[in-house]
């Protein structure tokens, strides 16, 4: 080789060198960058991870010492988490620093970093452990997640050297890493300490409670549930539709569980004579079009069940009890006014005329009394196929000879392909034999009454509307939204309050045992104009149930 070959060899190794350890260095700060990723995403904890960070930290920059501080807002101070390379332990005990400090101000206010060549030269300094450590040289990068500072990452020297922007770059990008990481792990640990805290909830509340995924797969069942279903059976994992136990209860579970299911709380009997109230509720999915996961909670009524008997015998021996006087003051005045029959004159027969009625008013009232807490109650309640063209014609022709007295016609308007609804006939009965009789008294004579049927959608719900509607003179506005309550009697010009003021309570309770609603129409006559003959329309609005759903009580 000719010298000239030598001379271009040892340029061309001398070009090359620095382009080599450029070349080192940039393979040098990506496995660094990537170090503090492994960590982040692998370690077990916040500390290991921010020890892992400041150990590739020192492996990539010629500095002595690092550290890193978290944010604490409650406090406005930042705390010192993991150092590496101090002399002095400032974690045990972690030094704080309040945050208007001048130079932990400085970076998180500006969100930028700070580098100090000379610390003994620098006025701004405030932290006294960088003198104790004889720091000569530091660098604080501000640690960023998510739009915001979390933290400081510093790193120091007892040297005075100068920090390179390549340098101040590549640590900012792992304050940055090291940032959004701890961000993300505060996060986890909170959300981890709230899950600790519903499921401390969820185990110590009375009720039972399951819970299933989207694909009705139980995933939790908290301690009442194992103790009510008394069950050895592991159920965890398992979808709840197929588990054994209690099949009565699982199976209406899952009828609720259905898309479109109409009857999601009802009363569940139970073996022992314990009653659950059971409420299931769907939890929509993120996902579009997902299914929803299920939270199933089982509520034991007994005791109110057996307050409600309790009450109910209470009402009904008190019934009996009033019933019995009433009977024999009934008795003795049928024997007075035989007796004095040929002695009575017209105001003797008036006032035989008023304790009559005013006992049938009593014997009425008790007879309500007795029917609205025996529906309220629940008690009893036998949910059958019905026929509803047959029962209102029934009840039409029970009522027809009441209307007579007044000349008053009934109609019924029933479509001969009205679906068979499941219900307690008895009792769907009498609120429509009330209603019929509520009209009855206040409309006029001559007037017409209409029992009509039909069937309406309401969203994926079928519902039975039973209406009975007469040409009447009206209800005013004011007295409509107390029509149904207890004791309550509209009073007009034409008509005078009659009846015990519980008929039409007796018909809303009917139509909640059926998970139905109650509404009346009366057209509004111009303000200050006479209530003349413009009707009035009452309805019980009753979804339909499936033969499963009506095969315990609701």
């Amino acid at each position: 080789m000719d010298s000239d070959s030598v001379e271009r060899l040892a340029q061309s190794e001398d070009t090359a060198q620095p382009i080599f350890e450029t070349l080192k260095r940039q393979a040098d700060q990506l496995l660094a960058i990537n170090d503090v990723i492994t960590a982040a995403d692998n370690s077990p904890d916040l500390k290991h991870m921010l020890d892992a960070a400041l150990e590739a930290v020192l492996k990539l920059v010629p500095m002595e010492a690092s550290g890193v501080s978290l944010i604490d807002r409650e406090a406005n101070e930042l705390v010192l988490y993991a150092q590496r390379g101090w002399r002095r332990d400032f974690t045990t005990e972690p030094m704080r620093i309040k945050l208007s400090a001048e130079l932990s101000g400085l970076v998180i206010e500006r969100g930028e970093p700070l580098i100090i060549s000379d610390l003994r030269a620098d006025p701004r300094l405030q932290v006294a452990a960088f003198l104790e450590e004889q720091v000569k040289t530091v660098a604080l990068l501000p640690m960023r997640a998510r739009r915001r500072v979390v933290g400081v990452l510093s790193v120091m020297s007892r040297t005075p050297r100068e920090i390179s922007d390549a340098e101040i770059s590549i640590l900012q990008v792992i304050a940055d890493q090291v940032g959004l990481a701890i961000d993300n792990a505060l996060l986890v640990e909170s959300l981890r300490a709230q899950q600790q805290r519903l499921e401390a909830i969820l185990h110590a509340t009375a009720d039972a409670i399951i819970a299933t995924d989207e694909r009705g797969v139980i995933d939790l069942i908290n301690h009442a549930a194992r103790r009510l279903f008394n069950t050895d059976e592991q159920l965890l994992g398992r979808p709840l539709c197929e588990v054994s136990f209690l099949p009565a209860v699982r199976e209406r579970v899952c009828a609720a569980m259905r898309i479109g299911a109409a009857e999601r709380t009802f009363e569940v009997p139970m073996p022992n004579q314990q009653y659950l109230l059971c409420e299931v509720s769907p939890i929509p999915s993120s996902k579009a079009n997902a299914d929803p996961s299920w939270v199933i909670v089982f509520r034991d009524i007994t005791h109110q069940k057996q307050a409600e008997l309790a009450r109910l015998n209470f009402i009904q021996t008190a019934a009996h009890e009033l019933r019995n006087p009433l009977g024999a003051t009934l008795g003795a005045l049928h024997m007075l006014g035989r007796r004095w029959e040929d002695r009575l004159d017209d105001s003797d027969r008036e006032v035989f005329e008023i304790a009559f009625r005013g006992i049938g008013r009593m014997q009425d009232l008790i007879d309500d009394l007795l029917n609205l807490e025996h529906i309220e109650s629940g008690i009893g309640m036998r949910f059958e196929p019905i026929d509803i063209h047959q029962m209102l014609a029934r009840c039409a022709d029970d009522m027809r000879p009441m209307l007579i007295n007044k000349q008053q016609s009934l109609s019924l308007e029933v479509p001969p392909d009205l679906p068979i609804f499941m219900g307690d006939e008895r009792w769907l009965s009498r609120a429509v034999m009330n209603l019929i009789s509520n009209a009855h008294k206040y409309t006029q004579e001559g007037g017409r009454i209409v029992v009509r049927a039909f069937q309406q959608a309401s969203g994926a719900q079928r519902e039975l509307v039973l209406q009975v509607q007469d040409n009447g003179p009206g209800i005013p506005r004011e007295a409509q939204r107390r029509l149904f309550d207890r004791f309550y009697r509209v009073r007009s010009a034409e008509n005078t309050a009659v009846g015990t003021g519980l008929g039409l309570a007796i018909v809303k309770s009917v139509a909640e045992q059926h998970k139905g609603r109650v509404a009346v129409y009366s057209e509004q006559p111009p303000f200050g104009a006479p209530w003349q003959n413009k009707g009035t329309t009452f309805s019980m609005i009753l979804p339909y149930r499936d033969q499963a759903d009506a095969e315990s009580p609701c």
